[in-house]
């Protein structure tokens, strides 16, 4: 992806934008990518679910203040690594995060990271086990997403035939009113999608 999708201020769109590409990472030589279903958009300073409300500064948020285009990961519960995409121009800390993707590429790797002896859909379903499978840490924070370790790619995936779900996001009761935006955006149907709303696929 050219890093001008990256840099516009429109995070919901980019959001919506980034399903249907494909996530890699090539981890000591060895490849793993899937198609990305599912995302949430954070807007920065005006988003009280965001990590840099009101301009919150400090040594982990700094990345998201970057150019858009690089990884932002943080741990959650001191335990899973979230990766997210750093949108907008420097200064204006918008991000989406990856939250499931759809196995393409590595999958004997990523079952073996997420220790399952079989494919089923919450390999990948999440973003603490998307992660987990892509082999994503703590190590990628602001790596650059035009590099060869970790990037996201068009593909040749059908978006025309899909339905694109727009729902409140997940896990930020903390946020008040902003907790109900309408900021989360999956792939109806698609079975690797963490957490379908009723009726919708």
């Amino acid at each position: 992806m050219p890093l001008s999708f990256y840099q516009s201020e429109d995070v919901l769109g980019i959001a919506k934008g980034l399903l249907g590409k494909q996530l890699w990472t090539n981890i000591d030589g060895v490849l793993t990518a899937g198609t990305i279903v599912e995302t949430e958009a954070y807007r920065g300073i005006d988003d009280k679910a965001s990590h840099a409300y009101k301009g919150l500064l400090t040594d982990r948020t700094s990345t998201m203040y970057q150019l858009g285009g690089i990884a932002y990961i943080y741990l959650c519960y001191g335990i899973h690594s979230l990766f997210n995409v750093v949108t907008g121009p420097k200064g204006t800390p918008h991000a989406v995060l990856i939250r499931a993707i759809e196995p393409v590429k590595g999958l004997d790797m990523m079952l073996q990271r997420r220790k399952m002896d079989i494919l089923k859909p919450n390999i990948t379903r999440g973003p603490g086990a998307m992660t987990q499978a892509m082999g994503i840490s703590r190590a990628f924070n602001a790596s650059n997403l035009q590099d060869n370790s970790i990037w996201i790619a068009e593909t040749n995936f059908n978006m025309v035939q899909q339905e694109i779900v727009a729902c409140p996001r997940i896990g930020v009761a903390y946020a008040g009113e902003d907790a109900l935006l309408p900021w989360r955006f999956y792939l109806k149907g698609n079975v690797y999608v963490s957490r379908p709303i009723k009726g919708n696929g």
